[in-house]
C-alpha cells in the first residue's frame, strides 16, 4: 500500500491496542504507543531510500528483503528496544502489537500487483496477488473515518474491530471480481493461455489485463466481467545468443527490469549513428495507449554500453533526456 495508507494503519492500530490492559494505566505514554505503531506500519518501506542510488537498484530490492520471514521479528525487536526505553512501555506486550502492525504491513502488501518478497529466504519468488489496488480510496477512507469516530467516541474495540471486519469482506468481494474476469478472459481466448495478469485500478470495477498465451500477448482493460482486448503482439522469444541482446542483457537496468517484469515484450532499432536501442517493454500498465514502464540499452557500433534507464516513460522527451543527456540517471 502507499504511505499515506500504512500512516493511517498505524494510528488505527495504536487506538485498537489501547484495549490491552497494559496500555490501559494512566502513566502509560499514549504518544510512546502511537509512535511505536505508525513506525511499525512503515518500517519495512525503510528501503525505499534506494531511490536516490538509481530506479533499477530500487526495482530489484524494494519490498524485498525488508518485508521478509526474518524482518518480521527484526522490526518489532528494534522497534520495542527503542520505544519501550525512551518511553518505558512493557517490552513484551510492545512487541507483539508491533509484531502485528509489521505484519499488518507485508500482509495487505501481498494484494497489490507490485507485491513483495514476503517469504524469503525460503523463496525470493515475488507475491502480488493484483486484487486491490496501491492506493484505494475505500480501505484510506474506511480508516480516516474509523479514526475520526474513535476520537469521537472513545470505542477502539467497537470501531476498528468493525473497521478490519467490513474490509475483509471488501477484499473477499474484490478477489471474487478478480476470480470472475479471469474465467471471461479465458473464455475469449482460443489460444492456449499459460498466464494471466489482472491487476486492480484506482476505479473499483476496472481492471487491467494481460495475457500470456501460447503463440502471443494479449493487452486487455476489463469492466466489472466484461473484457475488451485492446492490442495483441507476437510472442517472439528474446534471442540470448545475438550478440546485441547478449551484451543488453549484461546492464545491471535491465537485470533489475526482468527481475521484477511478468510480462513483456522486446524489440531492436538500429540508430543513425550505427549504434542500436534495445528496448524491453512491461505490458501490464497500459495507460491512454501507452506502455511507460520500460528499460531501454542504447549500445554504440561497437556493441558497448553507451548509457540505459529503466523506469516509468511517459514522453518520448524523458526518454532522450535519460539515454543521451542526464548521465546522473544512467
Amino acid at each position: 500500500m502507499d504511505s499515506a495508507t500504512h500512516l493511517a494503519m498505524g494510528v488505527a492500530i495504536g487506538g485498537l491496542a489501547t484495549v490491552d490492559p497494559t496500555f490501559q494505566s494512566a502513566d502509560v505514554s499514549m504518544i510512546g504507543l502511537m509512535g511505536a505503531m505508525i513506525i511499525s506500519q512503515q518500517a519495512p518501506d525503510i528501503d525505499t531510500v534506494l531511490k536516490l542510488k538509481g530506479n533499477g537498484i530500487y526495482i530489484r530490492n524494494h519490498r524485498g528483503i525488508t518485508h521478509s520471514l526474518p524482518f518480521l521479528f527484526i522490526w518489532p525487536a528494534l522497534i520495542t528496544i527503542v520505544f519501550g526505553y525512551l518511553f518505558n512501555l512493557n517490552m513484551t506486550h510492545l512487541f507483539l502489537w508491533s509484531f502485528f502492525a509489521v505484519f499488518l504491513h507485508v500482509f495487505v502488501d501481498i494484494f497489490n500487483s507490485y507485491g513483495t518478497q514476503a517469504l524469503r529466504p525460503i523463496t525470493k519468488t515475488w507475491i502480488g496477488l493484483g486484487f486491490i489496488n496501491t492506493f484505494d480510496w475505500f480501505i484510506f477512507g474506511t480508516h480516516v473515518i474509523a479514526i475520526a469516530l474513535w476520537l469521537i467516541y472513545k470505542q477502539p474495540l467497537l470501531i476498528f474491530g468493525t473497521l478490519y471486519l467490513i474490509l475483509a469482506v471488501y477484499y473477499i468481494i474484490r478477489y471474487l471480481i478478480q476470480r470472475s474476469v479471469k474465467r471471461s478472459v479465458t473464455r475469449l481466448l482460443d489460444d492456449e493461455v499459460e498466464q494471466i495478469i489482472i491487476a486492480s485500478t484506482s476505479r473499483f470495477f476496472q481492471w487491467r489485463v494481460a495475457v500470456t498465451t501460447k503463440n502471443k500477448y494479449y493487452v486487455a482493460r476489463a469492466y466489472r466481467t466484461q473484457v475488451m482486448f485492446l492490442e495483441s503482439f507476437d510472442r517472439i522469444p528474446l534471442p540470448k545468443e545475438d550478440p546485441i541482446i547478449l551484451n543488453a542483457l549484461k546492464d545491471e537496468n535491465v537485470k533489475s527490469f526482468l527481475s521484477f517484469s511478468k510480462v513483456y515484450r522486446w524489440h531492436l532499432e538500429r540508430l543513425p549513428d550505427n549504434g542500436f536501442l534495445v528496448v524491453f517493454t512491461d505490458l501490464r500498465y497500459r495507460s491512454n495507449g501507452h506502455y511507460p514502464f520500460v528499460a531501454v540499452v542504447k549500445l554504440d557500433s561497437t556493441l558497448k554500453i553507451h548509457s540505459s534507464y529503466t523506469g516509468w516513460i511517459f514522453t518520448e522527451g524523458k526518454l532522450q533526456k535519460k539515454l543521451f543527456l542526464d548521465e546522473q540517471y544512467l
